[in-house]
C-alpha cells in the first residue's frame, strides 16, 4: 500500500496514509521525499520546499498560506500553517461551460430508473417512514410529550421490536419481511413505524429572527412526509403559541394534523391519547408502494472529520448524491461556514445568474454573521478536525464541498425552507451537527448521508446513515456506522462502492434501519443567535 497520497498533481503537499517515522521516504509522483520528523496518518508533509508566506496547495486549490518556512519533508499543520481567508468578498460570475457541470460522472452509469418502496401522501410527497411526530410548539411541554410517546406507545402496541417485525427492517444479522395481517389482527398498528416527541428547548422568550426560525423550522417539520400523523403539542402562554403557529403554517390536512393546547383541557394525557389515537388510525392506513428514485430528497452533512474525509467519504457521497439528482431527484448540501474558501466552486456551478447571486448572498450573510458577533470569519475546524489532520477552514471547506458532486446548483433554500427545485441545493445552516441535520430534515429530506472520521452516534429526526471515512473507525464502531468508505484507500474503486451506497440508501428509503436508528438517536436542534427573554 502507498504510505503518501498526492491528491491533485498541483499540490505541493501530500497526505500521509499511515503514521510516518522521521528518516523513512516516500514516493510521490516519481520523485523521493526524505521525512524531517515524525507524520501522522492523515496529516501533510511538504512535497517541496516552502519560503514563509507561501500559498499550500491541496486538492488543486489553496488551503493556507505558510507561517514560516517549510522545508521538503517536513509536517504541515497549525505549528506553521494559516488561512489565507479574508472578510467579506467580491465575486464575479464565470460559470463552467455545459461539459464542466455534469449532471453525474461518466464512472456511475444510469441504467434502468431506480425505485425504493415508499408511503405516498395525499399532498404529492412521499416519505420513507410511517411515523407519528409530536411536535412541541415550546420546550414547557417536552416531558408531556414524552409521557404521551410512551403511554400511546403502549396503547398502540408499539414498541422497538414490534417495530423492527413490522417495518421489515435490519435486526442483528437477519432482516424478517413484515406481516402486517397479523400485526393488524393482533390489535398493532399495520404500517406505522413509531412514534416520536421532537422535543427543543425554545418557543416562548424569543424575539425576532430567533422566534421566526422556531416558526419555520417547526412549520416546515410539520409537513414532513416520513410523519404519517403530526400532533401539534402546545402550552397556551408561550409567544409560539398553536395559533401563532398556525398563520405560518397555514393549510393542513386534519386528519394528518392535529393540535392540543394542555392549559385549554382538564386532562392533557387523555385528550393526546385521544388524538394519537385518531392520527395513527389514518397513517396506519398507508402502505409502502414502488416509488421512482426522484421523489427522493437526500441531505449532505459532515461531522467530526478526518483528512480522509476528503478523500474517501465526501466524494463517495458526492458520487451518490450525482446519481440521485440524475435520476430527477434532489440533494441538499448545507453547514455554510464550512463552505468558506471552496465557495466559487459552487457558483461556478450555479445554473444562472440569479442562482449565483443567492449564493453569493448566502456566503457573505454568514461571513457577516461572524463578524457582527465578533468571532473571526475563518476560525471553524474543531479540535477533533485538527487532531485528525484538517488545518485551516479552506482545507475542511474542499472536503466538505466534495459531497455536493458534480451537479449544477439549482436553488438557495434560507434556512427552515423547503425544496422547491429539484436537483443540487444549498441550505442555509451552521456547521453545528444537530442543527444542521434538523435543518435539513426541515428542507424535505428524508434520509441524511452524514460521513465522519471520527465517528458520532448522532442522528435527527430523520433516518441518518453514517458513513466512516477511515477502516479503523469503522471496526471500532460497528455500532454507529453503516458504510466503510475507507476501503477506497484499500483499493476499492469509488465507482463500485458508490453504486453500494446507493443501494444501502434505496434499502433504508424502503425500511431498513439505520444504526442512529437503532440507537434511538433521534434529536432535533433549532439555530439560534439572539436575545432569550
Amino acid at each position: 500500500m502507498n504510505r503518501a497520497l498526492l491528491l491533485n498533481a498541483g499540490d505541493n503537499v501530500a497526505v500521509a496514509l499511515a503514521d510516518l517515522k522521521a528518516g523513512e521516504t516516500v514516493t510521490l509522483s516519481r520523485r523521493e521525499i526524505h521525512l524531517r520528523e515524525n507524520i501522522k496518518a492523515g496529516h501533510k508533509l511538504a512535497r517541496t520546499n516552502l519560503p514563509a508566506g507561501s500559498q499550500v496547495i491541496k486538492y488543486g486549490f489553496p488551503i493556507g498560506i505558510t507561517s514560516q518556512p517549510v522545508q521538503a519533508g517536513q509536517w504541515v499543520h497549525s505549528h506553521n500553517l494559516h488561512s489565507g481567508l479574508g472578510e467579506i468578498q467580491e465575486y464575479h460570475h464565470q460559470p463552467l461551460p455545459p461539459a464542466g457541470a455534469k449532471s453525474a460522472p461518466e464512472d456511475l452509469p444510469v441504467g434502468d430508473p431506480l425505485t425504493f418502496n415508499g408511503y405516498r401522501r395525499p399532498d404529492g410527497q412521499v416519505g420513507v417512514r410511517n411515523e407519528l411526530w409530536i411536535i412541541p410548539t415550546v420546550g414547557c411541554v417536552n416531558q408531556l410529550a414524552e409521557n404521551l410517546v410512551r403511554a400511546a406507545s403502549r396503547e398502540l402496541g408499539i414498541g422497538k421490536e414490534n417495530l423492527a417485525r413490522t417495518a421489515g427492517r435490519e435486526m442483528g444479522k437477519g432482516q424478517e419481511k413484515p406481516d402486517l395481517a397479523a400485526t393488524k389482527a393482533n390489535g398493532g398498528t399495520g404500517s406505522l413505524d413509531g412514534i416520536y416527541a421532537l422535543k427543543h428547548p425554545y418557543g416562548c422568550s424569543q424575539l425576532g429572527d430567533d422566534h421566526r426560525n422556531t416558526q419555520r423550522l417547526l412549520a416546515a417539520l410539520c409537513r414532513h412526509p416520513n410523519a404519517g400523523g403530526v400532533l401539534v403539542l402546545g402550552l397556551g402562554c408561550e409567544n409560539n403559541n398553536i395559533p401563532a403557529l398556525r398563520q405560518v403554517l397555514g393549510e393542513v390536512d386534519p386528519g394528518r394534523v392535529k393540535f392540543l393546547v394542555a392549559q385549554e383541557v382538564e386532562d392533557e394525557m387523555s385528550e393526546g391519547l385521544r388524538l394519537l389515537k385518531e392520527l395513527a388510525e389514518q397513517a396506519a392506513a398507508s402502505e409502502r408502494e414502488p416509488c421512482s428514485i426522484a421523489e427522493l430528497k437526500l441531505g449532505l452533512k459532515c461531522g467530526g472529520s478526518d483528512a480522509f474525509s476528503g478523500i474517501t467519504a465526501n466524494p463517495l457521497a458526492g458520487m451518490v448524491a450525482d446519481r440521485v439528482t440524475a435520476g430527477g431527484g434532489t440533494a441538499v448540501l448545507t453547514e455554510v461556514p464550512e463552505m468558506f474558501g471552496a465557495e466559487t466552486i459552487l457558483m461556478d456551478r450555479a445554473v444562472d445568474e440569479g442562482v449565483f447571486q443567492k449564493i453569493v448572498n448566502l456566503i457573505n450573510t454568514w461571513k457577516q454573521y461572524y463578524l457582527d458577533h465578533g468571532q473571526p470569519v475563518y476560525e471553524n475546524p474543531s479540535p477533533g478536525n485538527k487532531e485528525g489532520g484538517i488545518t485551516t477552514l479552506e482545507e475542511k471547506s474542499l472536503g466538505c464541498v466534495q459531497k455536493g458532486g458534480a451537479a449544477p446548483v439549482v436553488d438557495v433554500l434560507a434556512y427552515g425552507e423547503r425544496c422547491r427545485e429539484k436537483g443540487l441545493n444549498l441550505l442555509s445552516a451552521p456547521g453545528n451537527d444537530l442543527v444542521s441535520s434538523t435543518a435539513l430534515a426541515a428542507a424535505g429530506c428524508q434520509i441524511i448521508l452524514f460521513t465522519t472520521g471520527r465517528g458520532t452516534p448522532l442522528g435527527t429526526c430523520v433516518p441518518t446513515l453514517k458513513i466512516a471515512s477511515n477502516t479503523a473507525i469503522y471496526a471500532k464502531k460497528p455500532h454507529w456506522f453503516d458504510f466503510n468508505a475507507g476501503r477506497i484507500l484499500e483499493g476499492v474503486s469509488m465507482a463500485d462502492l458508490a453504486g453500494e451506497l446507493l443501494e444501502r440508501v434505496l434499502q433504508v428509503a424502503s425500511g431498513r434501519m439505520t444504526k442512529a436508528e437503532g440507537l434511538g438517536s433521534r434529536e432535533i436542534a433549532i439555530f439560534k443567535s439572539g436575545v432569550t427573554l
